[in-house]
């Protein structure tokens, strides 16, 4: 499932449709729902999120949308013939949604307001149009049993994070987080937003927590932290240090009199290390990729070393820094890059797999379709397009492995990770216990259905 037009138009004429796509995988398409003129096209724009959220056992399909959406069963939403498009294409005015579909046939369920609105455009940055259509999408379990749905708007200055629960038939609002208002203004959350967030139990009371950039809310909705070091590009969530308790949290900074990394208690956001400031540091990776040295290893852009747990040198940096795929038959990491999968080493790196006839997207970023522990043995597929945009094709390892843990997808960290894998410039999803050279047993999860 996709967005069938994945072009980021925000210098273009805004003229290319936004089509959602559901296939089966022998490529029979089961539905499409088509977003219409007041929707745009974009990796900052189209937010969609599929999980069960109800609990019946199928997925549902929450997306924003606006005045001529056609659902999957082609009955219309709002208004069928509104244009709300500004002579530059900007659509700055007329009623913003948010929509529940059904996963099986892509009919609309609900429809609601988007909160939040997108009021005076200024407020989120600029006074055109751009920053206001910054949006942002997850999947988290705020009370610890059952998925709630987050949906965002803004990251430069102000931040709204609605969180949502979908039961019997209709939408809740769980609750809003505001960083205009009284109860968090002018406590630096503020202008904290990444291109992504992450999801993940940082307090450790089974309650997930939203870490949106250089900020975390509570699962009530409340502020939990900032370290104020402002917006970025990447940034990674995980038990990266094994032998310290809880997760950690490595980010990435474009403010060049700002750290230009950075390595965080999660609980708290307390910085543990930081690498000097320089620039506009636009690429960031965590992950455990060589067992030579116990715990993750991390390395951006603009720093010229491999670091570990501590902050020190960890030896020569990896050939790239986009993604990371659990590939072959030990619990170390692989690199992922384009549409190549490489096996780091202290001297070089050693190549895995060059796909054929596929491509990556989001041009330098390189990314793929999806990856993750789809099929369950732990170890992670990679799915690209076709280089012909007619084809999804899921590459998986050959490599026999004699680790059993659960599968990554037990673990709801990294299940929520996978659902927001399409939204903005997605990072490798991590699991919530630490993967990797000498580690121990993973805890059994805790998982419910209903």
């Amino acid at each position: 499932m996709g967005p069938a037009n994945a072009k980021d138009n925000s210098q273009s004429g805004f003229t290319d449709p936004v089509y959602i796509d559901a296939y089966r995988l022998d490529g029979t398409r089961l539905w499409r729902i088509d977003l219409g003129r007041n929707s745009r096209a974009g990796a900052h724009y189209t937010q969609f999120q599929v999980y069960d959220y109800d609990g019946d056992g199928r997925a549902e399909v929450a997306m924003k949308t606006a005045d001529g959406t056609v659902d999957g069963t082609g009955r219309v939403i709002g208004d069928a013939g509104a244009d709300h498009r500004n002579s530059s294409g900007y659509i700055l005015s007329g009623p913003e949604y948010l929509t529940m579909f059904d996963g099986r046939t892509g009919a609309a369920l609900q429809t609601v307001d988007y909160v939040p609105p997108r009021g005076d455009v200024a407020s989120w940055g600029d006074s055109y149009g751009n920053r206001v259509d910054r949006f942002l999408a997850g999947t988290a379990y705020l009370d610890g049993a059952r998925p709630s749905l987050i949906m965002a708007r803004g990251y430069y200055t102000r931040t709204v994070i609605a969180a949502w629960d979908w039961r019997d038939g209709r939408f809740t609002l769980r609750w809003t987080f505001d960083t205009d208002s009284p109860a968090n203004a002018g406590k630096g959350y503020d202008g904290q937003g990444n291109h992504a967030l992450t999801v993940g139990d940082v307090d450790g009371d089974g309650r997930d927590e939203i870490v949106y950039g250089a900020m975390a809310v509570d699962d009530d909705g409340d502020g939990l932290w900032t370290t104020r070091l402002g917006h970025g590009d990447a940034a990674h969530l995980g038990d990266f240090d094994p032998s310290r308790p809880g997760l950690e949290y490595f980010k990435v900074d474009e403010d060049s009199a700002k750290p230009s990394s950075w390595y965080a208690d999660a609980r708290t956001g307390q910085v543990l290390w930081s690498t000097p400031a320089c620039c506009d540091n636009g690429r960031g990776v965590a992950g455990d990729i060589w067992s030579g040295r116990a715990g993750a290893e991390f390395w951006s852009a603009s720093d010229g070393a491999l670091r570990g747990v501590t902050g020190n040198n960890a030896g020569r940096k990896p050939s790239s820094i986009n993604f990371l795929v659990w590939w072959d038959a030990d619990p170390v990491r692989e690199l992922l890059d384009g549409t190549r999968i490489d096996k780091y080493g202290p001297d070089a790196d050693t190549r895995l797999l060059t796909g054929s006839g596929v491509a990556s997207n989001n041009g330098t970023k390189a990314t793929p379709s999806l990856s993750g522990d789809l099929f369950g043995d732990w170890r992670e597929e990679v799915d690209w397009r076709t280089t012909d945009n007619t084809r999804l094709r899921i590459y998986t390892t050959r490599d026999m492995t004699d680790r059993k843990i659960y599968t990554l997808q037990h673990d709801t960290q990294y299940r929520v990770a996978l659902a927001w894998q399409n939204t903005g410039y997605n990072q490798p999803p991590h699991p919530s216990s630490f993967i990797g050279d000498r580690m121990s047993a993973p805890a059994q999860p805790l998982v419910y259905v209903r």
